[in-house]
């Protein structure tokens, strides 16, 4: 055939023919499931029509067939997993949200979770078995080729949340000595090699890494030139200890695509990638500002139990800082008696003492786990924060001072409720760094209990502050 009548066979074959036909009505605008489609399906499971399930979902993408299955109940999902059997590839699983991947796996035998996971990637398949009980996890390893057992127990011997967790051992790695077009003879044989990759990884006789060569410098240089002549010798090693929160650091400071992944002993043992780092991201982002809230993981998907159990636990710890509040303005209970209006005016003061240290706490929060804030610089970031908390508190207190002093005829409770709102803001400011720094600095993760302080500081500051100075000015 000619180049000629190639391209015309292109230009009379419809795109229908080579792409398979959407699901009509499966997505909407924004990409996501549309509330009509689920309900095609979840009809189809309920009237028990396998067949026309079956048809619904096999032309989507894996990653609408992950979110398929969090759009429908809990109990609808293992009926969804048989109809779909076929569909339910390794591409799915590496979609699934965690504790919806958790409910699929009890419902497989220990040889069909086997067959999956050694289809998946490393750091996906460790996912998906990490939550199992020891005994099904075991179980399941018996199953699987000693290959990929072995890759899989090496990964679940290192801590949680750690590169030796997260890397893959799936990586193109050769020795120093050969020449570019040695090179590119070995990536064309193509036995052994990772489905994916970016780089090379250039190691010595001991299998430490001493160099990398990316893929686009390989094809550009001539066969006769030297490895080791081409091959960038600075690069990002990543401990295979390190905490992912780091790693997930490391790329975004060095703009990294991959990065080689080294043991103790520096010797290379695998690579991570890209995309692997844009989930940690996602996760570390996420999991911080619903620390901060005290609501636990914050996955819709997550066993009622476990979410009550994680809400409640720092609604409790709240009810006691509340009582600790409540007892401060106990002290002052017969001022109040005598001037009604300051139990008007003190919600004011902490409420805004309250907002202005969360937002303190929010920018230090971030600031300490995307390493912008350090110890060399923890003084100047007290000294700024405690500036904007000045200006805040002064122009917050005679806004709220010059209102109250006009509303009620009564300038001296002016002066009271805006000193007392410069004071609270101070304290806001305040509290809203140097609780975070302590507990970084005492090894315990400042998103988890710092509001719980920030908040208890802020009201019992601003109810002493406002009733105390009442009380001091002979308001009551």
């Amino acid at each position: 055939m000619t180049p000629e009548d190639l391209l015309e066979a292109q230009r009379s074959t419809p795109d229908e023919a080579v792409q398979p036909a959407p699901v009509e009505d499966s997505l909407d605008e924004e990409n996501t499931l549309t509330k009509s489609f689920v309900r095609k399906v979840r009809d189809a499971l309920e009237d028990g029509e396998t067949d026309r399930v079956y048809e619904l979902v096999e032309p989507l993408h894996p990653a609408d067939v992950a979110d398929l299955f969090e759009l429908i109940e809990a109990d609808e999902r293992p009926a969804l997993a048989k109809a779909i059997s076929d569909l339910m590839g390794s591409e799915v699983f590496a979609e699934l949200n965690d504790h919806v991947r958790e409910l699929l796996v009890e419902s497989l035998s220990h040889g069909e979770v086997a067959d999956i996971a050694e289809q998946l990637d490393t750091d996906d398949a460790v996912a998906m078995l990490e939550d199992l009980d020891l005994d099904d996890q075991q179980a399941v390893l018996a199953e699987m080729e000693p290959e990929d057992r072995a890759a899989i127990e090496s990964a679940l011997s290192y801590p949680e949340e750690t590169a030796g967790r997260l890397m893959s051992r799936d990586y193109v790695a050769v020795p120093e000595h050969m020449t570019v077009g040695d090179v590119i003879d070995f990536l064309r044989d193509g036995r052994d090699l990772a489905n994916e990759f970016w780089e090379v990884f250039v190691v010595d006789a001991r299998h430490h890494p001493v160099g990398t060569c990316q893929l686009s410098w390989v094809l550009r240089t001539p066969r006769n030139i030297a490895l080791s002549d081409v091959m960038t010798r600075e690069q990002t090693l990543i401990p295979v200890t390190m905490d992912q929160e780091e790693v997930a650091l490391r790329f975004q400071k060095y703009a990294l695509i991959s990065a080689a992944v080294v043991d103790d002993d520096g010797r290379l043992v695998g690579q991570i990638t890209v995309d692997d780092v844009v989930h940690i991201i996602q996760e570390e982002a996420g999991e911080d500002v619903l620390l901060l809230s005290g609501a636990g993981d914050g996955d819709i998907n997550e066993p009622l139990h476990m979410t009550v159990r994680a809400r409640l636990t720092w609604l409790v710890v709240n009810l006691g800082t509340a009582i600790l509040a409540s007892s401060v303005v106990g002290l002052f209970q017969g001022a109040i008696a005598k001037f009604a209006l300051l139990a008007v005016l003190m919600p004011i003061v902490s409420g805004m003492g309250g907002n202005a240290g969360t937002q303190t706490l929010a920018v230090t929060v971030r600031a300490l786990a995307t390493n912008q804030l350090t110890s060399s610089n923890t003084l100047r970031m007290i000294g700024r924060e405690f500036m904007i908390a000045s200006i805040n508190g002064l122009t917050l207190g005679a806004m709220i001072g010059t209102g109250v002093g006009l509303i009620f005829g009564n300038p001296l409770l002016g002066m009271v409720i805006a000193a007392a709102m410069l004071i609270n803001n101070l304290m806001a400011g305040s509290a809203g760094i140097l609780v975070p720094l302590t507990l970084d600095r005492l090894k315990i993760d400042p998103a988890v209990s710092s509001a719980v302080f920030v908040t208890m500081a802020t009201d019992v500051m601003g109810f002493f502050s406002f009733l105390g100075l009442a009380v001091l000015s002979g308001l009551a």
